[in-house]
């Protein structure tokens, strides 16, 4: 997905979903004094998110996970099953920096996940990799999500029918990036440009329905593309 821009402009329009108006004001200063963003909504609810992002189709969504009234994670689910053809990407911004909610958002199909701690920079340039289709983790935890993703995969998964259509050297970047490599080390490991990576990964992800290299992870592990 591109920057996400309505009209061409290049804007990235943003929600704000979180149950503290304190946390959601001073993340709209910080997001509006940052270019090519504009936060064109606010939720305090889980449900509220949904009904405004059926209205506004945001481009990037910061949601928190703890919130009265429907939590992040199932509103996560409904947005993006309402989403059709141009789903939004989900950044879920929280204080817990716990597995369960790691995973619990990934599998909920969030495209990244950082901690409210971070670096008011961090957030802006989270938001810009989200919009451009690249997912990320706070890089505190993101090896130990691919580990764990690794260790809770089904003991025997079963590939979906998209796994099929990928050629063999999509399906071989796929386990690459599944397995940590950055496009640079797969371009290094496989004897290829990296922007012959990023073709073939581009290929592959548009044959299995996701939106980011995050996602492609998780659909890797899922579908067990990942070797044991």
């Amino acid at each position: 997905m591109d920057s996400g821009a309505e009209g061409g402009t290049g804007t990235i329009r943003v929600m704000l979903v979180d149950d503290q108006a304190v946390v959601r004001a001073g993340f709209r200063v910080l997001l509006e004094q940052a270019e090519e963003i504009e936060v064109v909504a606010e939720a305090s609810s889980g449900s509220a998110a949904v009904t405004a992002a059926r209205q506004l189709r945001p481009d990037v969504i910061c949601m928190d996970v703890r919130m009265p009234g429907g939590d992040g994670l199932t509103a996560t689910r409904q947005i993006l099953a309402e989403a059709g053809e141009r789903p939004p990407a989900v950044l879920v911004v929280t204080t817990f920096d716990l597995d369960e909610y790691v995973f619990g958002a990934l599998e909920s199909g969030a495209s990244g996940f950082i901690l409210k701690d971070c670096e008011p920079e961090e957030l802006v340039d989270a938001i810009r990799r989200l919009a451009s289709g690249y997912g990320l983790v706070d890089q505190t935890v993101t090896r130990r999500v691919i580990a764990e993703f690794a260790r809770r995969r089904a003991v025997a998964p079963t590939e979906s029918a998209a796994a099929h259509q990928l050629t063999p050297r999509e399906a071989e970047i796929v386990r690459l990036l599944a397995k940590g490599l950055s496009n640079n080390e797969i371009a290094d490991e496989l004897f290829i440009e990296t922007s012959t990576v990023k073709s073939h990964l581009g290929r592959a992800m548009a044959k299995i329905g996701v939106r980011d290299r995050l996602q492609t992870v998780v659909w890797a592990y899922q579908n067990g593309l990942v070797p044991r």
